[in-house]
């Protein structure tokens, strides 16, 4: 079980330094396309500690948000909203990194990152039980 702690924490630590790399990205006018990129890890670091408290895994990141989904969104235990930014932040990463010429809004960026945030405050909450 001290295997579980520690490799949750480890993904709690990788979701909060996500975000400050997102924030960090922002503040000094990189690619939108690498905040959104920062902003999805941050959720999907968290999405793998909550399916690490349940012994969960998978190789794909399909996989994983249909695991999130199932365990957690449709149990009520976290919020529909956090899986629809979820979802999202997925599909503008997908778009960012490997559509050429893609581009990601500022209104992207400012839908989804205070929802990261909320997201992985609510994945620590949970952990905490």
């Amino acid at each position: 079980m001290s295997d579980d702690r520690s490799l949750i924490r480890y993904r709690l630590i990788q979701a909060r330094d996500s975000l400050k790399e997102a924030d960090v990205l922002l503040q000094a006018g990189m690619s939108r396309r690498s905040v959104m990129n920062r902003l999805y890890y941050a959720m999907f670091y968290a999405v793998l500690a909550l399916l690490q408290k349940k012994s969960l895994g998978t190789s794909k990141h399909s996989g994983a948000m249909a695991l999130f989904d199932r365990e957690y969104v449709k149990s009520g235990l976290i919020k529909k909203e956090f899986s629809k930014a979820l979802h999202r932040a997925f599909e503008l990463r997908q778009k960012g990194d490997y559509l050429e010429e893609a581009e990601i809004f500022p209104e992207d960026i400012e839908e989804i990152r205070p929802l990261a945030e909320s997201f992985i405050s609510c994945a620590e909450d949970l952990l905490r039980d």
